[in-house]
C-alpha cells in the first residue's frame, strides 16, 4: 500500500494564494480526515496532489514500491497511473451517457483493464441501485445515487491510494452516513490508503485513524489519533458547538 508526504505545499489562483506551507503525512493502509469548513483549501490540496493544480512551491511525495516518487510536475495522467484516484467535489459525471458507460470510463488506467469485469460486479454488489440503473442516463439519478456512481467509477480504476472531496456536500444526513460506511467498506476489501477531505467531523471521524484540521489555508492542528483529534479545542469550536 501507498503513503503520501507533502511537505510546505504552497498554491493558489492567480494573485491569491489558497495554501500556505501545508505539511502532512498518510500512512500506508490509514484513513486521515482532512477537516475544515468551506474556503480553507482542502479541495485545492487536493488538485495539487492529483496534479490538477501546480503548486508554487513545496513536495508531493508518494511512497510505494519501494520508491519515492515526486508528483509535483506530472500530469493528472501520469499521477492515476500510479495509482492515486480522486472522487472529486460535486461528483464530475458524464451527465447524459449511462451508469454503465461512466464506470467504464474509470476503468482508463492500463492497469484496471484486465479487471473491468470483477470491479464492475464488484461495483454492483456493493450498490446494487447502479446494476438497476445500468442503462439510465447518470444526470437522471438522485444526489445520492450520482455519489454512489462516483465512488464506484473511483473503483473501476482499480486504486491503491482513494482521494476523496467533500463526500457528504448536496446529502441528506442518511446519505452522508451511508456514504462514509461505503468508503470505509471499500478502504477495507479493497487495502487501501485514503485521505478524505470532509466538513462533517462526526462522520468522519467514524472512519478516520486520525487527522489535520485546515484553517485559512494552514494546518492548524494534527491529531496523532482520533482521541486527540476529539479532545482538540478547534474541533470543540468549530464542530461541536463547544
Amino acid at each position: 500500500m501507498p503513503s503520501l508526504t507533502i511537505t510546505n505545499l504552497e498554491a493558489g489562483y492567480g494573485a491569491v494564494r489558497a495554501l500556505h506551507g501545508v505539511s502532512l503525512r498518510v500512512r500506508h493502509g490509514e484513513t486521515v480526515a482532512l477537516l475544515g469548513t468551506n474556503g480553507n483549501g482542502k479541495s485545492t490540496l487536493m488538485k495539487c496532489v492529483m496534479g490538477l493544480l501546480r503548486p508554487s512551491r513545496g513536495s508531493i511525495v508518494l511512497e510505494s514500491d519501494d520508491r519515492n516518487i515526486e508528483l509535483t510536475g506530472k500530469s493528472p495522467q501520469d499521477i492515476v497511473s500510479l495509482g492515486l484516484v480522486m472522487v472529486p467535489e460535486g461528483r464530475r459525471l458524464f451527465p447524459k451517457l449511462t451508469v454503465e458507460e461512466n464506470l467504464l470510463l474509470g476503468a482508463y488506467r492500463p492497469e484496471a483493464r484486465g479487471s473491468i469485469e470483477r470491479n464492475l460486479a464488484f461495483c454492483y454488489d456493493v450498490f446494487p441501485i447502479l446494476r438497476d440503473r445500468a442503462k439510465q442516463p447518470a444526470g437522471s439519478m438522485s444526489g445520492g445515487q450520482q455519489q454512489m456512481l462516483a465512488i464506484a467509477r473511483a473503483i473501476m480504476s482499480s486504486p491503491r491510494m482513494l482521494l476523496v472531496d467533500e463526500p457528504s456536500t448536496g446529502l441528506s444526513p442518511m446519505l452522508v452516513r451511508q456514504t462514509i460506511d461505503m468508503i470505509g467498506e471499500l478502504k477495507r476489501r479493497f487495502a487501501l490508503t485514503v485521505l478524505m477531505a470532509e466538513q462533517n467531523f462526526v462522520e468522519a471521524s467514524r472512519i478516520a485513524d486520525r487527522g489535520y484540521i485546515m484553517v485559512h489555508g494552514e494546518i492548524a492542528f494534527e491529531g496523532a489519533n482520533l482521541l486527540e483529534l476529539q479532545q482538540s479545542e478547534l474541533v470543540k469550536s468549530y464542530y461541536l458547538g463547544a
